[in-house]
């Protein structure tokens, strides 16, 4: 009976925090921060009830709008804080009941294998590291963004909601395209965008600024760096472009813009590894004799040629791999592997989380390769605990035998898959899918979509037939 009355009193008292709350913000902030704090409070509420909303609003915002920054005690990613509240909202409907456990395959123990090492990696280089930063944070924004691995076959176990995750990761790059393309299109200056970014609370104007400064003539977008740019279009085209072959109308629609509008973006953002890998993908997919991969290859071809006739830059940069180490960018990474033995020797269990590689005042130089770029941040088992990783997934989703029947799975199958190795691929000339935030989590999402579209359909569904949203 005391524990009842303790629970009406507390009912009761809600609405007066509330108000007091909501109160304190108009008096202080104004009727925007009221407005904002209503909305935060309803989406709060709605992704604690059904963690599964959460995660598509994830899908849906991270994409066009990866860093934008809102403040909640710290300053994060709203990507971020979405994915924290989702995760809120899983631990809750399990200490309630509500959800059933699942099942971890042999990637997903890899997985969390890398992680439990990552502790050591995470105390040595707060340890070693002589420079101001916040490992801890960075190590935790580090785990929620590969906990999408987790978070698709946990959120996502039927096909209904899978298509909505992949309707609501369309939109999402849908609107990117539209305003990076519309902007570059207006104006080929990269720095037009710096308004648009400064106004969706992009933190750290300045380094925005530089980085259109110095690469103005390339396309900017959401997600500021061309190389970004690159990586986040190359796990996009070909997972809209897989998936759209089993969609009609709009959703049919919407993937063949992202498809070839993310083409484009790569040709213009100048991003040479992905555009390289792309191709490579294309014509790999047009080997094993995958429906509309020879059409895809040859329309490709013709649309990037004359994306670089009518484009000069895109041109030059391309061509620029001709130039060997006359090419800056080309110079700087045979500098950074002549150096990278340095750096390992300084950080033997690897530099940790505190700050980015490299160290700045260290003379130390960074290293763009993602395996050896997991060596650098967490020791060479960091590194070994990675390509063990790799190497499960792979035997998990290999493709194998005839890839001519494209239904809903096999499509999407291909798509992921596809989207992954090409990925993998520009790890050798690259570093950024191996700790930069929010891309790193659409890595591991693709990562998990290959999974999910590999194994057979769980067998246990939750009380109540399929999850609602």
């Amino acid at each position: 009976m005391s524990q009842l009355r303790a629970t009406f009193a507390m009912a009761n008292c809600l609405p007066v925090l509330a108000g007091l709350l909501f109160g304190g913000l108009m008096l202080l902030a104004g009727p925007p921060a009221l407005i904002m704090g209503v909305v935060g409070l309803m989406v709060a509420v709605a992704v604690l009830a059904r963690p599964a909303r959460g995660f598509l609003l994830f899908c849906l915002i991270a994409p066009f709008v990866p860093w934008t920054t809102v403040t909640i005690g710290i300053r994060m990613t709203v990507s971020e804080a979405l994915l924290a509240l989702t995760w809120a909202g899983v631990v809750l409907q399990r200490l309630m009941g509500r959800m059933p456990p699942v099942e971890h395959g042999p990637t997903e123990r890899a997985m969390l294998r890398l992680m439990a090492w990552s502790i050591v990696p995470l105390v040595a280089g707060q340890l070693m590291v002589h420079e101001a930063g916040n490992g801890p944070v960075n190590w935790l924004r580090w785990l929620l963004n590969i906990s999408t691995l987790f978070l698709v076959p946990l959120l996502t176990p039927t096909p209904a909601l899978r298509q909505r995750m992949m309707d609501c990761l369309v939109i999402g790059f849908s609107a990117m395209l539209a305003l990076s393309l519309g902007v570059f299109i207006k104006s080929h200056d990269a720095r037009a965008m710096i308004p648009v970014l400064s106004s969706l609370h992009y933190a750290h104007p300045e380094a925005l600024l530089d980085i259109f400064t110095a690469m103005a003539d390339r396309m900017a977008s959401p997600w500021v760096h061309p190389n970004s740019t690159g990586g986040a279009l190359l796990l996009a085209v070909p997972l809209a472009m897989f998936y759209g072959i089993t969609q009609k109308g709009w959703r049919r629609a919407l993937c063949l813009f992202v498809a070839l509008g993310g083409s484009a973006g790569i040709v213009f953002s100048g991003s040479r590894g992905a555009l390289l890998c792309l191709a490579a993908l294309v014509i790999w997919l047009a080997y094993r004799r995958v429906p509309l991969a020879g059409r895809a290859l040859l329309i490709g071809a013709l649309l990037s040629a004359t994306m670089l006739v009518a484009y000069p830059p895109a041109r030059e940069r391309l061509m620029s791999l001709t130039q060997g180490s006359q090419d800056a960018s080309t110079s700087v990474r045979f500098d950074e592997y002549r150096n990278f033995h340095r750096a390992v020797e300084r950080y033997p269990l690897g530099m940790g989380f505190k700050i980015e590689t490299p160290a700045t005042g260290s003379g130390l130089f960074g290293i763009s390769n993602l395996w050896l770029n997991y060596w650098y941040k967490l020791g060479l088992p960091g590194m070994l605990f990675f390509m063990a990783l790799t190497r499960a997934w792979w035997r998990e989703v290999r493709l194998t035998g005839d890839l001519s029947r494209m239904d809903g799975s096999m499509a999407l199958r291909v798509g992921s898959v596809g989207a992954m190795l090409a990925a993998l691929l520009t790890g050798f000339i690259d570093h950024y899918f191996s700790f930069t935030q929010v891309l790193i989590s659409f890595f591991w999402l693709t990562m998990a979509i290959s999974l999910q579209a590999s194994r057979p359909l769980p067998q246990v569904m939750a009380p109540g037939g399929q999850p609602k949203i």
